[in-house]
């Protein structure tokens, strides 16, 4: 029997004017796994998470279990999706609790007001990101990192079967950058599955469990970390190489630039 959270995609393509940003893209999804997208700048990673929210006009196949997706009412998307978009733009002074609370929205009929479930849903998301005190502040007054950390409270307090994060760790410093990327590893489970884009290779290879690379809108690896980040591929996809090394079973990554050609820049 299919399982009906599995995502499939087959021979996913997207085209802006004559150029094509996602080519050919197959792969599967599913719960139980936070799958890290990387790839160098403009190779077409948000282009493929906006595709799979349907915000990217796509052809090919996406299936959700035995359902096409684009056959999905849009709710029902929302209901299976949580977006944590790059940037985190907030644009209203909002209360980081009535923030939160929009996470809810793909479960509510208009002007219907939140049940005690949607109560609890909000409390635990705040509770898992550490923000429970920051509860009254108006979002626009937060640091950054406050920032970051109300804006995926939102995504938890959906509790869509898949988390999409597009650099939820890009602008913050290294103690926010690692207990972000502690919190989506946290939030996975046997229902629940994430990907997340990112540049940081080292965060991409402690935390995620597979590694998708994609290079000029072409899925080319696929597979863990440890076999994925491999000196040739760094070379040719990122033209860098990397120091490494392990501390007490955890294998770290340091990118090096590799060295210049002679006649080069």
């Amino acid at each position: 029997m299919t399982n009906p959270l599995r995502i499939r995609m087959a021979g996913l393509h997207v085209r802006y004017g004559t150029k094509t940003v996602v080519d050919d893209v197959n792969l599967d999804l599913q719960p139980g796994e936070l799958v890290g997208l990387v790839g160098p700048n403009g190779a077409g990673k948000t282009t493929l998470l906006r595709a799979l929210l349907g915000l990217a006009e796509a052809t090919g196949s996406v299936h959700v279990g035995d359902v096409t997706l684009s056959d999905m009412a849009v709710r029902d998307r929302a209901k299976l999706f949580a977006y944590l978009a790059q940037g985190g733009p907030v644009h209203w002074p909002l209360t980081v609790e009535s923030l939160v609370a929009l996470g809810r929205v793909p479960h509510k009929t208009p002007w219907q007001k939140l049940t005690d479930v949607d109560a609890g849903h909000i409390e635990s998301a705040m509770a898992a990101t550490g923000v429970q005190d920051l509860r009254d502040r108006l979002v626009t007054h937060l640091s950054g990192g406050e920032r970051a950390r109300v804006l995926l409270a939102r995504a938890l307090a959906a509790d869509a079967p898949y988390l999409l994060a597009d650099e939820p760790a890009a602008s913050l410093d290294p103690h926010y950058q690692l207990e972000m990327m502690a919190l989506l590893r946290g939030h996975i489970d046997e229902t629940h599955g994430g990907v997340v884009v990112l540049h940081d290779l080292n965060l991409a290879q402690h935390f995620c469990d597979r590694l998708l690379v994609i290079n000029q809108g072409k899925l080319i690896a696929d597979g863990v970390p440890e076999d994925v980040l491999s000196d040739v591929l760094l070379r040719d996809v990122f033209a860098i190489s990397a120091a490494r090394w392990d501390d007490a079973g955890d294998s770290f990554l340091v990118p090096k630039a590799m060295p210049r050609l002679s006649g080069g820049l």
